[in-house]
């Protein structure tokens, strides 16, 4: 296989996976570290993150840092302000990327962007999970309803100014579902705390 077959076929193989790659799957594909760094020094990739490489001919991202984190942290949801941002019911700006991990897990951390990482019970964890494309990478993100459910366990982090704004935000921009809200406020065990808030807002 000539050098420009060689380059050709590397760049098949990052577009098969959505243009992006971390260095170990490009490993596993049979580029080596040498050709990954040859791909960015020729300006073909660049590299979006420690580990992680993506084609310079994308278009520019619309959420690098969800998109980084997701990249780097699989098993990381991006959760609280972060995720009230992703469904647009908050007025704030995310300063760090919120995430939740399972407890027993290494809490994910980076030099950028900066990541809050917050450890989940695993019934937390695990319910309300969706899976959103973004820039052609699958990012865990939880919904709208269990984020608010979240904001309420963390309100004394966040603010309950924060999470009172949210709940007014939902109410007017997603479908209201007090079903699925109190589920939420049960596993998160904030059922007491919310219950109040919810009959305000109908």
């Amino acid at each position: 296989m000539s050098v420009a077959e060689m380059k050709r076929h590397f760049i098949e193989l990052f577009r098969k996976n959505g243009g992006q790659l971390r260095m170990s799957e490009a490993i596993a594909e049979g580029i080596t570290r040498y050709m990954l760094y040859s791909l960015r020094d020729k300006g073909v990739i660049e590299q979006v993150s420690r580990g992680v490489y993506r084609l310079v001919e994308l278009p520019p991202m619309s959420n690098p840092d969800l998109v980084t984190v997701s990249l780097r942290f699989p098993n990381a949801v991006i959760c609280l302000i972060s995720a009230l941002s992703y469904h647009n019911i908050t007025t704030q700006i995310p300063h760090a990327v919120s995430v939740a991990v399972p407890r027993q897990s290494r809490v994910p951390s980076l030099d950028y962007p900066p990541v809050q990482s917050h450890r989940f019970s695993n019934e937390a964890y695990n319910s309300g999970i969706e899976n959103h494309k973004i820039d052609g990478v699958s990012v865990k993100i939880y919904n709208p309803e269990k984020t608010l459910a979240d904001c309420f366990k963390f309100r004394n982090k966040i603010g309950m100014d924060v999470v009172l704004e949210a709940l007014k935000l939902y109410r007017s921009r997603q479908q209201y579902n007090l079903e699925r809200l109190l589920a939420y406020a049960k596993i998160c065990r904030v059922k007491n705390i919310m219950t109040p808030y919810l009959e305000a807002t109908i």
